[in-house]
């Protein structure tokens, strides 16, 4: 490109992205306030990714065209709306607000060159923006923070040398990146002392005696921001112990799902819809213009918060997230750091970059949990009959650290549910095929984190192809032809019964047909099965290999498969 402002913005975003995900597990420790669910450095990551993503897209399709030729006003609207959709929960939202607040100023004034002048006033409305799209501002937070900030750069510019004020349109590029910077790191004292002074304005933080995660954030955001403007490391910034193991008081906690999606039409008004919104959950936010509104709530019925918005325009993007199960995995993490917290410093927070493709099994046993795990796939408890509901996978999706995910429904009855989570997924989800858990552990098999969901899918249904399943169960009723009764063993090849009566012949019967041609036949233990490993062993046919596994699984003595 002829004008290089847009691939030095890409620059400074990249900075502040990367150093916000080299912190980010720092700061989901120290989430409490709203929730205490221990997302908010990865709701503000996927903000910052998104505008990023953005910013390439703009690049490659700008050609030759100086930043003039493309519109500084689309370039502004694109980047503001990318923002708005890439965010997710509290955190995320209202960082997009910041920089679309940022953005619109910047617009508003056409042939000026970024200085410390309007820098100030970006950061006046951003800060402005922020608080205006939440109807209860808590103070304390990342708006405090950024109030502070845009009030310590005015004090600031008022005491600076018009040089180092304002920039001609003449000036060396190189000058206005150490300018901005200055500024920006001078800000960053203040937006410091605004994080350090949160616990004595917000009681959440003090009791779990932390700062803010969003406003620590949003500092650490500004210092990768001057770390790019120089070429150099980031202002050293104070690292914060995690919090101390705490319930918040705060009605969220009787809501299970945090709810993200974004909807596009014409006309809209973000106020008109938020008393629905109100009625079946809390922490609403409704955030956007006439013609996109980004929607975020803690409800336990995410459908219904959709179906607001019936009729008034496509809804999509959707992402739910189960905060309660969040905050469990949270507590958990936190307790094995030690009530001296120290876990957390410098070094301490290193993030695993996020994978292309990740995978999510419905499992119930805790042996075959451990199982679909040791294999990197995140695990769904179906519970004892493996049926959870839509909303439930739909948050599983979610939990899975990877852009694209693949589903292993692992029972029939899950195919339609499956099928409706990944429909309403932001995510690229494909869902595969998988009958059964032994079936799914085949197919996990051929899981690699580097392909995508369609690649993946493809090995996985490959992987299923070349397996044959059966198991046996106690008979949980009588059989009307009196081939058995309560308790008996039934035994299945497929979804055939070929065995029953005792456990040692019918599990002998089994094993016997699954085993023709096979090499290999893997044996999932489940609960109460009337047989040891070694009496099992002892029923294979010869030259079968056989593999006994712990699956702790309910309702089946023994899962099988053959390959």
């Amino acid at each position: 490109m002829s004008d290089p402002s847009l691939v030095r913005f890409r620059v400074a975003v990249q900075g502040a992205l990367a150093h916000l995900e080299s912190r980010r597990e720092e700061i989901n420790d120290l989430n409490v306030f709203p929730v205490a669910d221990g997302d908010t450095g990865d709701n503000m990551a996927l903000t910052l990714r998104a505008v990023l993503t953005e910013l390439d897209r703009l690049e490659a399709e700008a050609g030759n065209r100086s930043i003039d030729e493309i519109g500084r006003d689309e370039i502004v609207q694109s980047v503001a709306r990318a923002a708005l959709l890439g965010a997710r929960g509290n955190s995320g939202v209202i960082l997009s607000q910041l920089i679309r607040g940022a953005a619109e100023e910047l617009v508003s004034r056409p042939g000026e060159l970024v200085d410390p002048t309007l820098l100030g006033a970006a950061f006046a409305t951003a800060a402005q923006r922020a608080y205006a799209s939440v109807r209860a501002p808590a103070e304390g937070t990342m708006l405090t923070v950024m109030r502070d900030m845009a009030t310590s750069i005015a004090h600031d510019l008022a005491h600076l040398p018009e040089e180092h004020r304002r920039l001609a349109s003449a000036a060396d590029p190189q000058q206005q990146n150490l300018l901005i910077a200055a500024a920006l790191e001078r800000a960053i004292i203040a937006g410091e002392a605004s994080v350090k002074r949160g616990p004595e304005l917000l009681p959440a933080l003090r009791e779990a005696g932390v700062v803010d995660a969003g406003g620590y954030g949003v500092i650490i955001i500004f210092a990768g921001i001057v770390a790019a403007l120089r070429g150099t490391e980031a202002p050293e910034l104070q690292h914060y112990a995690p919090a101390r193991i705490t319930h918040p008081e705060h009605a969220s906690e009787t809501y299970r799902y945090c709810t993200n999606f974004a909807v596009t039409g014409t006309g809209l008004e973000a106020s008109r819809y938020v008393p629905a919104l109100e009625a079946i959950g809390d922490s609403v936010l409704v955030v956007g213009d006439d013609a996109t509104l980004k929607v975020h709530v803690h409800t336990d019925e995410p459908e219904q918060a959709t179906h607001v918005f019936a009729g008034a325009g496509e809804v999509s993007r959707l992402d739910v997230a189960d905060m309660h199960a969040q905050v469990t995995e949270r507590e958990t993490r936190l307790a094995a750091v030690g009530s001296d917290g120290n876990g957390a410093g410098p070094g301490a927070a290193a993030v695993v970059p996020t994978q292309t493709c990740g995978a999510l099994a419905v499992a119930t046993g805790a042996g075959l949990v451990a199982l679909f795990e040791s294999l990197g796939a995140r695990v769904l408890d179906g519970g004892p009959t493996l049926n959870p509901s839509t909303m439930e996978i739909l948050a599983g999706i979610h939990d899975v650290p990877a852009e694209e995910v693949v589903v292993l429904p692992n029972s029939p009855n899950v195919f339609m549910a499956a099928e409706r989570a990944a429909e309403l997924s932001d995510k690229a989800v494909r869902v595969v095929g998988s009958r059964s858990q032994q079936a799914g552990l085949s197919a996990a098999f051929a899981l690699n984190a580097d392909r995508s969901a369609d690649a993946n899918a493809a090995a996985m249904q490959e992987a299923l192809d070349a397996v044959r399943t059966g198991g046996v169960a106690p008979a949980a009723r009588q059989d009307p032809d009196g081939r058995f009764t309560i308790g008996d063993a039934v035994g299945y090849v497929g979804d055939d019964l070929v065995a029953w009566g005792e456990p040692a012949k019918t599990l002998e019967i089994v094993l016997g047909q699954l085993s023709a041609d096979a090499e290999l036949v893997t044996c999932i233990e489940g609960e109460g099965a009337p047989l040891d490993g070694d009496a099992v062993a002892a029923l294979a046919p010869s030259g079968v290999e056989l593999e006994l596994e712990d699956g702790g699984q309910p309702s089946w003595w023994w899962l099988l498969a053959a390959e």
